[in-house]
């Protein structure tokens, strides 16, 4: 089935696996209260008659982490919630102290509606099928569009505090078992220093592929083209000279390509004048592979997201060319929200190693940018090479 079949059936399930999720958590909340009003009379015993006053019972302590666990699988399942992990036995008793009176007013709230759907059912039996009516009210037109617009509202109000208390859940499990702002900043204060020693390797390394490529390639070249005007100059024959300088000529002409890769390699000029699709054109033109490129982006991203895009492209389709023995490259960049995403597959050998001298080095440019990338390739292929750039 396409993703666009598939796409309405999923979000008509998605009210029902909300529901589910919510008579699941009110039974847990339930559960959870019990265990609540345990745990304070065996921590309260404990402080009262046992020397360590200090520390919550191990009972106590694994009660918590257990039901905190069964939490977080019940809000990734039915409410694809992302829950902290690494928290510790008073974080979990902070949040079951939390969320049992929302999941207990999610179940209050289920409950009400699934007594206003009984009520309504009788009402419409009792009005048209049976003729009993309810509580003596005939159906007259006004009674049932009053009623009518009385049961729109009252589910209207029902459906949103459902909402809220999903929402609520959410929020609950973040800040109670999330880090702390201060553990946050020191987190992304660790995180920026790694990343500013990762740039400084990644500026190293593309340096020392500069010098690697102008000495194996152009300086060669240059070397042997003064080989050859001298061999020119000391010829006595003119014919020999001759061919000596044409030979002098065409290493010239190479060398000049060779200069003129190298400054490609270091950084287009397209990608300035003309943007991204223009520059990753070329990358297409210049590969010995054949590469499809697929370029959605509705406009120009910012000028670090362009540069960390079109070299995540252009290294990853060498190396496809150069190491894994495949036959066709595709190329997908596309925008969503403020993220650039960009995706590489071939259909060579796998086998690529995340470590390498590339491939880590393109990780490190991604990395500065607060971007992700990762790299998939199993023995026997394919190799999937995808990486996402915040915009802001």
């Amino acid at each position: 089935m396409n993703a666009s079949a598939d796409d309405p059936a999923r979000r008509a399930r998605l009210p029902a696996r909300a529901a589910a999720g919510l008579l699941t958590g009110a039974a847990t909340a339930a559960a959870e209260l019990v265990f609540l009003v345990a745990a304070a009379l065996l921590t309260a015993y404990a402080m009262a008659f046992t020397r360590d006053r200090r520390t919550v019972p191990v009972l106590v302590a694994d009660g918590a982490c257990r039901l905190t666990d069964l939490e977080g699988r019940r809000l990734s399942r039915f409410h694809g919630a992302s829950v902290p992990t690494g928290y510790g036995p008073l974080q979990a008793l902070a949040y079951l102290v939390l969320r049992v009176p929302a999941g207990l007013l999610g179940g209050v709230i289920l409950v009400l509606v699934a007594y206003g759907l009984v009520t309504g059912v009788r009402l419409a039996v009792g009005w048209w099928i049976t003729g009993d009516h309810l509580d003596g009210i005939a159906p007259t037109w006004w009674i049932v569009l009053y009623t009518a617009a009385a049961a729109t509202v009252l589910l209207f109000l029902a459906v949103q505090g459902l909402a809220g208390v999903v929402a609520l859940e959410r929020r609950v499990a973040r800040r109670a078992l999330g880090p702390s702002p201060l553990e946050e900043y020191e987190r992304r204060i660790a995180q920026l220093s790694v990343t500013r020693a990762q740039v400084v390797d990644a500026v190293d390394d593309e340096r020392r592929r500069i010098e690697r490529d102008l000495h194996d390639g152009v300086q060669q070249r240059l070397v042997a083209l003064g080989m050859l005007i001298g061999r020119a100059r000391r010829a006595g024959d003119p014919a020999r000279a001759a061919d000596l300088l044409r030979q002098a000529h065409e290493e010239s002409r190479r060398a000049l390509e060779d200069l003129r890769e190298v400054s490609w390699r270091v950084y287009p000029a397209a990608l300035d004048g003309e943007g991204l699709r223009a520059a990753l054109d070329t990358v297409a033109e210049r590969s010995p592979l054949p590469v499809t490129i697929d370029h959605d982006l509705p406009g120009r991203p910012p000028h670090a997201v362009e540069t960390a895009a079109y070299f995540v492209v252009c290294e990853a389709v060498t190396n496809a060319a150069k190491h894994s023995g495949a036959r066709h490259v595709r190329v997908r960049v596309a925008g969503y929200g403020r993220m650039v995403g960009v995706r590489i597959e071939d259909d060579g050998n796998g086998g690529a190693d995340p470590a390498g001298g590339g491939l880590a080095g393109l990780a490190r440019r991604v990395a500065a940018l607060d971007g992700t990338f990762s790299v998939t390739s199993p023995p026997g292929g394919p190799t999937v090479i995808t990486a996402e750039l915040p915009c802001e």
